[in-house]
């Protein structure tokens, strides 16, 4: 289960925004719509998501038309405070969103677009099961007007799936794929790291086969083990070895060379996208092939969170969401707001998690955006091999790939 909401001030039953709140009405917007149902929980997630004995009235076939009154809502509470701006990406995440019917997640997308309009080119992202995913639904979601797929591949190696608890057929993934580029979209794949049990060439071989698929994208995050899952307790317990931080390094390297060998550049710490050739290749919003919607958080833009469990960012205010989807819809159908708290970072958190994200990417942090005696640190970082000393002479911040195995270290050097 997913852990605690976060500790804030209490949310308006109305959802109305503060008075003073000043949103730019040139800033990007984004919509993120989360999907809370998976068919099983995996052993490492703790996600606010549900199986179906876990949903305790909420009824799965119900949820679109429950989160449709939310996006009224937004509507709503945002005209009230400037422009309403057209969304720049749409995110469908989970859970499984392609456990919903596609027309159904069209209906989500298509009141989301009447309520706000969207850009020329936006992204549209729907994460996907590769067992959910035929050629009629991958049709379906470009129809409605999705324009890129995330599929949860995780791993190529059978017994690294199990560990996992991942149930999907590692063939399934190169179907889903092709149905997806079949369809017009373009595809991004999931990878983790580190599993109990998992090896090197294991870990070799799943690099070896996400390439092989031809993505337009390669996510690779580490194995991170949550307080209150299954895989938590295991390990507790002895029946499982914990992740080795020395592996898992030696995994990352492994990954940031495949790929950079087979055409991928990275532009976030767990992130490489195929190397642009000019030409618009297969997504419909042109040749840029990062996933936009992401960048849009690490940016610190505004975004709306949808669904039980979501966060929402706009104008340097946060606010979540209550967790479970039957107090979700039962707030809805009484006229509530769902938002559950809020709260306003002040300056220093704000620059702290700046600085967290905007090191992460490899477009950089500029230098002029750290404290003076922050900057004095940077010469530290070059020398440690942390930070690229070509783009600190031109006033950004980037981490080498040593700076990005140690990139929590580098932003307590700057913040401490």
């Amino acid at each position: 289960m997913a852990g605690p909401l976060p500790l804030g001030d209490p949310a308006p039953a109305d959802g109305r925004l503060p008075a003073d709140l000043s949103i730019d009405p040139a800033a990007p917007f984004s919509a993120y719509l989360h999907v809370p149902f998976c068919r099983v929980r995996c052993g490492y997630c703790d996600f606010n998501t549900y199986t179906a004995s876990e949903l305790r009235g909420a009824r799965q076939d119900a949820y679109a038309d429950t989160l449709i009154g939310e996006i009224g809502l937004a509507r709503a509470v945002l005209s009230e405070h400037a422009p309403l701006r057209p969304l720049s990406t749409v995110f469908f995440g989970g859970g499984t969103p392609t456990l919903l019917p596609a027309g159904d997640l069209g209906r989500m997308l298509g009141a989301a677009i009447d309520a706000f309009g969207i850009v020329d080119g936006a992204e549209v992202t729907v994460e996907a099961n590769p067992d959910n995913v035929t050629p009629a639904v991958a049709e379906e979601l470009a129809a409605a007007g999705v324009t890129r797929m995330s599929i949860g591949m995780q791993s190529a190696v059978p017994h690294v799936l199990a560990a996992l608890d991942r149930t999907h057929r590692p063939e399934n993934v190169r179907t889903a794929v092709e149905a997806a580029r079949a369809a017009g979209l373009a595809v991004s794949v999931d990878l983790i790291y580190g599993a109990p049990g998992e090896s090197l060439e294991d870990w070799r071989a799943s690099l070896e086969t996400a390439v092989d698929l031809r993505p337009d994208h390669i996510s690779a995050y580490a194995l991170i083990i949550e307080d209150g899952t299954k895989l938590a307790r295991q390990i507790r317990r002895g029946e499982v070895p914990a992740p080795d931080d020395d592996l898992q390094a030696d995994m990352y390297e492994l990954a940031d060379t495949a790929l950079a060998d087979a055409g991928f550049d990275w532009y976030e710490v767990s992130n490489w996208a195929r190397r642009s050739t000019g030409d618009a290749g297969s997504e419909k919003g042109g040749g840029d092939r990062r996933s936009r919607h992401n960048m849009a958080y690490w940016r610190g833009t505004d975004w709306w969170g949808f669904g039980p469990g979501a966060h929402s960012h706009v104008a340097g205010l946060r606010w979540w969401n209550v967790k479970h989807p039957a107090a979700y819809a039962q707030r809805l159908a009484t006229g509530e707001s769902p938002a559950a708290g809020t709260e306003r970072p002040d300056a220093e958190a704000a620059q702290l998690e700046r600085i967290l994200l905007r090191s992460r990417m490899a477009e950089g942090l500029p230098l002029d955006d750290l404290a003076p005696e922050a900057r004095t640190r940077v010469a530290g970082l070059i020398a440690d091999g942390l930070v690229d000393a070509g783009a600190a002479l031109r006033g950004t911040l980037v981490l080498t790939r040593r700076g990005r195995l140690l990139a929590d270290a580098v932003v307590r050097a700057l913040t401490d």
